[in-house]
């Protein structure tokens, strides 16, 4: 493969086509593996609440909270970029096959551990295993991304964004309420063990295709593996359209990331309410989230990228500003669903975008190198703020996020002679 043919393309004008949500299932093996992975974000989301709360109730810091979404991100930072070059170069369904696997596991450990420990657990191996977890997600995702791009036409590729990422949030409206029910009545234990179980339709799936003899994308036979790496680090760096994907990738997963991390807290102690309420709020933003999904493709074909973007994060930063002066859950849940649709314009727009960039005999290895940039968002956002909220306040820091958020926003709908999104 010439090196011309590698090259990445140039940005094309926005497209006006409606592309409508529903296409992409149109394709047998997208489709199976939506409906498999809805049921795994399921328990997904139910283990991600699950150990939230277990550190949050039986922790008065923040910090200590947080470092749930940092044990979750950090892996994928720091083994992301290395999984990318390797999902290029290997058989995609039987690598996602044993990364599910993996975390399954994992899931059965937590499972076991907060069942000996009586539904209580020490922080450190809590989060060691989430850890863990996030060591599977970090090789999963690379091969995960650039499997389901490869599965539907170019002109599909953002609406199946906006599929996956409507898959995950009506998984993050019925994972967090029903761990909200089910915490107070079984422990994390089970909801624990109901992830691992999660995985089952996933890892059936892969087989099935594994077995199929699918044809993987591979790199040339002589491409050794740093060869691949420096290849992947310089066509995603050396691209200015990219490079300005992964700055607002950084922004922006850097600010946002202060809901998710300080919710729990605020719960506790700025509403003073269980963990049902703490349910209840994090599945308003996946709800606010599968509610834009269905406005987005009209939205996409008047409306381009950019301004799509900016006007997504003003409305998530006014969220997060105005959050912690409201007390009234008939305030707040409206509240947060705006913020939800505004999130799910963001993410899926950012995820499009990147998977857009790059031929497929190197995506996985460039969209390793976004994941890379958002965990690491991430991970320093959710110690920064959780820091902030244990010097200051949890609503100090929400507000300071905001204001982030919102500022970013500012600078994407006043830039002049930028290459768009």
């Amino acid at each position: 493969m010439s090196k011309h043919s590698l090259a990445a393309p140039a940005a094309a004008a926005p497209a006006r086509a409606k592309v409508p949500l529903t296409r992409p299932l149109r394709h047998p093996r997208y489709r199976s593996l939506w409906c498999a992975n809805l049921v795994s974000n399921l328990g997904t989301w139910m283990q991600t609440f699950a150990s939230a709360w277990l550190v949050a109730s039986s922790s008065h810091s923040a910090t200590s909270t947080t470092l749930v979404q940092t044990s979750t991100y950090v892996p994928v930072f720091l083994f992301a970029l290395f999984a990318g070059v390797v999902a290029d170069g290997v058989h995609r369904p039987k690598f996602l096959f044993f990364c599910n696997a993996f975390m399954a596991a994992c899931a059965c450990a937590m499972a076991g551990l907060v069942g000996l420990a009586g539904g209580q657990a020490p922080h450190g191996l809590v989060l060691a295993l989430v850890f863990c977890l996030g060591c599977g997600s970090a090789f999963m995702w690379p091969a995960w991304q650039a499997a389901m791009c490869s599965l539907v036409e170019p002109g599909e590729v953002e609406a199946a964004a906006t599929l996956n990422n409507l898959s995950y949030n009506v998984a993050a409206i019925l994972g967090p309420a029903l761990g909200g029910v089910l915490f107070g009545w079984v422990g994390a234990g089970p909801l624990f063990l109901l992830n691992a179980l999660s995985f089952v339709g996933l890892l059936g799936v892969y087989l099935a295709w594994w077995r199929e003899g699918a044809v993987a994308v591979r790199p040339a036979p002589c491409a050794p593996f740093r060869a691949r790496l420096r290849e992947g680090l310089a066509l995603a760096l050396g691209c200015p359209r990219y490079r300005r994907i992964l700055r607002n990738v950084l922004t922006v997963f850097f600010s946002t990331i202060a809901f998710a991390g300080l919710l729990p807290v605020f719960v506790r102690d700025v509403l003073r309410m269980q963990s049902s309420v703490f349910g209840t709020l994090m599945g308003s933003l996946g709800a606010g989230a599968v509610i834009a999904a269905f406005f987005l493709p009209a939205i996409r074909a008047r409306v381009d990228k950019t301004r799509i973007l900016a006007g997504a994060l003003a409305v998530y930063g006014a969220m997060l500003v105005a959050l912690p002066f409201l007390h009234s859950l008939a305030a707040l849940i409206p509240l947060i669903v705006c913020g939800g649709m505004a999130w799910s314009a963001t993410i899926s727009t950012l995820n499009a975008a990147a998977q857009l960039s790059f031929p497929a005999a190197v995506r996985a290895r460039t969209l390793a190198i976004y994941l890379v940039v958002m965990a690491g968002g991430y991970s320093a956002g959710s110690l920064f703020w959780g820091r902030l909220a244990d010097a200051w306040s949890v609503r100090a820091a929400l507000a300071m996020a905001g204001a982030c958020v919102l500022v970013n926003a500012a600078v994407l709908a006043t830039g002049k002679g930028k290459t768009p999104i």
